[in-house]
């Protein structure tokens, strides 16, 4: 089992406890940011600072102009030029691995400055944030990205976030959405994207539908389209499981502005025949869900098969150009993927409906309630190929509590839907008593 805590290079640089600190959590890794979002960040061991603003995404390595093309990422102002390295060498000093945290399509920086090359919603609305992957500028940067970190930052292993597009959902710049009560359908259809590369994809009609659904304009008779299976013990994926749970939003884990946790996952592989369609239905509280079309599959009726497939490939042609690139470049250093086996999911976790042999981890969002986390495990342990490990990206940040006993036993929950190591968020951003919760858990869960 590897064990992961997640870090910026700011919790390291400049800070020379820092490693043996987050050795003492009795982690065998750290999965270091190469190239981040925006955030602002607090820094609660730093000798130097409490708080850190960071404006823009960055990239922490050497700058070399050669290695890029139209796309080319910022440097830092905030931190050295090569923080990464210097946090590497000062990680790998203190005996742990260092594994590059790799965010791909999520650059406000470089969608700002591209428009072009956006999310676009069925209403017009640019995502500024996120980069659409059907633009091959974006996947030839997204490769020179990877190229560059393996070659110059030479990791012990790759963490790929954002391998597929943005979605609606994004913790922005004070973040005012939640009172339109969109329901995760809603923000299914606003994560499609209808910019000039994906908009010819999908069938006529497909951007009246989405626009008529968020406005509630279909008629009754539109939903024809018939809705999955309700997951039950004797259908499920892993029998015995059910679910009826409040969750967050699932295009976002970084975003923790709840919305209406009404949600689906289907198993529909992309491109696939007509079979019946397996669905985890998340119950929302009565009322909160539009009777008309309750899942994406209903809303967009018998254009939903082949939107999901167009949907899926842009994240599937993503992914197996990245694999391809890193085993070129680094044969032998294990990749893991942040992956959601919901084929409408977007964000930080792709969708991955059938799975990915070429990756060595697959890590699921573990960030809501438990139940619901732990199916999502256990559905992606499904989709695993022998040898091929499965990971919970846990939270140990508000919400949660800084409590060792409730953190171990999410540990258990997820280890026994199929986890076999835990990847810790956020080691940098956590006060000292949730440090403490952190070691004490993997300790109790050992």
């Amino acid at each position: 089992m590897v064990n992961v805590a997640y870090v910026y290079p700011w919790d390291v640089v400049g800070d020379p406890s820092a490693p043996e600190r987050l050795a003492g959590l009795g982690v065998e890794a750290v999965a270091l940011a190469a190239v981040y979002h925006s955030t602002r960040a607090a820094t609660p061991y730093h000798p130097a600072h409490r708080v850190l603003d960071v404006p823009y995404p960055a990239f922490y390595l050497p700058m070399r102009p050669s290695s890029w093309s139209r796309l080319v990422p910022a440097s830092p102002t905030w931190t050295p030029a090569d923080a990464y390295l210097q946090a590497r060498d000062a990680l790998k000093a203190a005996g742990l691995h260092v594994y590059a945290w790799t965010v791909l399509t999520h650059n406000s920086h470089l969608g700002t400055a591209h428009p072009d090359l956006t999310v676009r919603n069925a209403f017009g609305d640019p995502y500024p944030y996120a980069l659409c992957p059907a633009h091959e500028d974006v996947i030839e940067y997204c490769e020179r990205l990877v190229q560059e970190i393996l070659t110059v930052g030479e990791p012990d292993g790759l963490i790929l976030e954002a391998c597929g597009p943005m979605g609606f959902g994004h913790q922005s710049v004070h973040e005012k959405t939640s009172g339109a009560d969109w329901t995760s359908t809603d923000t299914d259809l606003l994560s499609l994207c209808f910019c000039t590369a994906c908009a010819d994809r999908y069938p006529p009609n497909t951007r009246d539908q989405v626009r008529a659904a968020i406005d509630r304009a279909l008629p009754a008779t539109t939903t024809a389209h018939t809705p999955g299976q309700r997951l039950s013990p004797s259908n499920a994926p892993n029998p015995g499981i059910s679910i009826s749970a409040d969750t967050t939003s699932r295009t976002d884990p970084h975003n923790t502005n709840p919305t209406n946790p009404h949600s689906t996952i289907q198993t529909d592989p992309p491109g696939a025949s007509p079979q019946p369609r397996v669905t985890v239905t998340i119950d929302a509280p009565h009322g909160t869900a539009d009777a008309r079309h309750g899942t994406t599959d209903e809303a967009l009726g018998r254009l939903a098969d082949e939107v999901r497939a167009v949907r899926v490939e842009l994240s599937t042609a993503l992914r197996e150009r990245l694999i391809a690139v890193a085993r070129s470049a680094a044969p032998d250093i294990p990749i893991t993927l942040h992956a959601n086996p919901d084929p409408w999911a977007a964000g930080a976790f792709a969708p991955l409906p059938s799975g990915e042999p070429g990756a060595d981890v697959l890590v699921a969002n573990c960030w809501g309630d438990p139940t619901t986390d732990a199916a999502r495990l256990t559905w992606l342990k499904e989709l695993s190929t022998p040898g091929q490990r499965v990971g919970a990206y846990v939270l140990a940040l508000p919400p949660r509590p800084a409590d060792a006993e409730t953190l171990a036993d999410q540990l258990r929950t997820y280890a026994k839907a199929g986890a076999s190591e835990f990847h810790l968020y956020h080691a940098g951003l956590a006060s000292p008593q949730r440090l403490k919760a952190m070691r004490e858990a993997l300790r109790l869960h050992r």
